[in-house]
């Protein structure tokens, strides 16, 4: 399915519509892994790509709220470059990710500060195929009690059909006290393969 987001620019805004096809990084050379190989960590070459940001930067003059008044919800994924693939620009949303895109008690926390504080109104929840949360299991937890002494509080989220678990999370959300505003709520499914993403029936 072809997803259609409105993008705006500037003051006065011209309005655009744009046709989703996702994009990965795993198509794109960014030279960071003959950067780390030359000396200096990971961290070290974001630091130094931020001072050359930095030097060219421009306060922009936005304030805290999102100009699409959406807040979108997806997995942590490297692969899912969500501004790029939704026709999004600085400003227009708020982004929440985390391992499988989930919605857990931390994302309905920040979804209720983007709602009630910050002014959005809709959400896209996000999931894609070959997650990684479809290998593991909860047993993932008594793994890491063996390992480390302790049970994490956290549940894992593990799921072995993507689909239900975007109605899930879609659920969860609308059925959500703390949330203003659950009648504009879609999930979707993007194909690592194909680029595309593919709107889930809530029923």
């Amino acid at each position: 399915m072809m997803f259609f987001v409105r993008s705006h620019k500037g003051p006065g805004r011209r309005v655009t519509s744009n046709v989703v096809t996702m994009t990965t990084s795993a198509s794109v050379t960014t030279g960071s892994e003959s950067a780390v190989r030359a000396g200096g960590t990971v961290t070290d070459r974001l630091v130094e790509a931020n001072e050359q940001y930095a030097a060219d930067f421009t306060d922009p003059g936005m304030d805290a709220r999102p100009v699409l008044r959406v807040a979108v919800v997806a997995c942590m994924d490297a692969r899912l470059d969500l501004h790029a693939a939704l026709g999004l620009e600085l400003g227009d949303c708020h982004t929440i990710r985390n391992a499988g895109g989930v919605v857990t008690d931390d994302v309905i926390r920040s979804l209720t500060i983007s709602q009630r504080k910050l002014g959005t109104r809709s959400i896209v929840l996000i999931h894609h195929t070959g997650c990684g949360l479809e290998t593991i299991t909860e047993d993932f937890r008594e793994e890491l009690e063996h390992e480390v002494g302790q049970r994490p509080a956290w549940a894992v989220e593990a799921f072995r059909d993507v689909d239900q678990d975007v109605r899930q999370s879609m659920q969860r959300v609308r059925t959500s006290p703390f949330l203003l505003h659950s009648d504009d709520v879609r999930g979707f499914v993007f194909d690592v393969k194909t680029g595309l993403l593919r709107e889930v029936d809530p029923a």
